[in-house]
């Protein structure tokens, strides 16, 4: 029954499959393509799931005997569909609110307590000694320094901080984050992956690198990488400091890959979600 090979397909896509997809270091290189293949498998999980019970239809509106028959998988892959569908309602609308309130509020607390700002400027700088650089996405966004970073760096490592979280801000890489977080709650417990988390976090500051590196310069992101190693920030925000500086240093150093590889990480994350749309299609014309 296809409903079920559905289900499967998303059991698949949940758990193993982005485990085996932690492990392929090439994929860094390529930060863009490995983002779009990372949000190919995660939707095509999603539409899998709920596409199980749409693909059982058939069985009951053309073949009123498969019901009896086919009673415990139908009531199977009906659940499935419908508890998704339910967390992802539930998971969209709280991620989404409790990170508008944790900025908002964090935006009001650095507007009181940062320095005199520049006139028309959303950098904001607090006068404590620790190396910390973090932004604050939204409508009205911040990008946070403290007075640490400044004095801790030269003029063009600064600057490359500064286009490192401007990259965050611009690309809203927020966004990204929050729709991979809304679909990690989403996923029951038994089938959710951190690695897939993690992963994801590290590309996202990665981009970031590279439009960095491309504005200022290569040993300039290097240094203000060093320098922000293992800093705090906020939950609802974006920082430098985050993720394995090791393997981002690491990054750095590496070529681009050839535009084939990247082509073809493209191609297959195009291929993902046409696999659970194509089965469910099937189900319906094999009828």
């Amino acid at each position: 029954m296809i409903a079920l090979l559905l289900v499967t397909l998303a059991a698949v896509l949940s758990w193993p499959a982005p485990r085996l997809m932690a492990r392929a270091e090439a994929f860094r290189r390529s930060p863009r393509a490995a983002l779009v293949v990372w949000q190919a498998v995660t939707v095509a999980a999603l539409l899998a799931a709920l596409a199980a019970a749409p693909a059982a239809a058939p069985l009951v509106l053309f073949d009123g005997q498969a019901v009896d028959q086919h009673f415990m998988i139908l009531a199977l892959v009906v659940a499935v569909s419908g508890l998704m569908l339910a967390r992802l309602l539930v998971a969209g609308h709280s991620i989404g609110r409790r990170m508008r309130v944790l900025r908002r509020r964090h935006r009001e607390l650095v507007d009181i307590i940062a320095l005199e700002p520049q006139p028309g400027s959303r950098v904001r700088v607090l006068e404590h000694p620790t190396p910390t650089a973090y932004c604050l996405p939204g409508r009205q966004s911040r990008v946070v320094l403290s007075q640490g970073v400044i004095e801790a760096m030269p003029p063009r490592a600064l600057a490359a901080v500064l286009a490192h979280e401007g990259a965050h801000l611009m690309a809203r890489h927020d966004l990204l984050v929050e729709f991979f977080s809304v679909i990690h709650e989403t996923m029951p417990a038994a089938v959710r992956s951190p690695e897939a988390m993690r992963e994801v976090r590290l590309l996202v500051e990665v981009l970031a690198d590279r439009a960095s590196v491309r504005k200022v310069g290569v040993e300039e992101t290097r240094l203000a990488l060093l320098t922000l190693a293992g800093s705090k920030a906020p939950e609802a925000a974006m920082a430098a400091g985050v993720g394995s500086t090791a393997v981002r240093l690491d990054l750095l150093a590496r070529p681009a890959p050839n535009r084939l590889m990247t082509a073809a990480m493209y191609a297959s994350a195009v291929g993902l979600i046409l696999v659970p749309l194509g089965l469910l299609a099937l189900a319906w014309t094999s009828r």
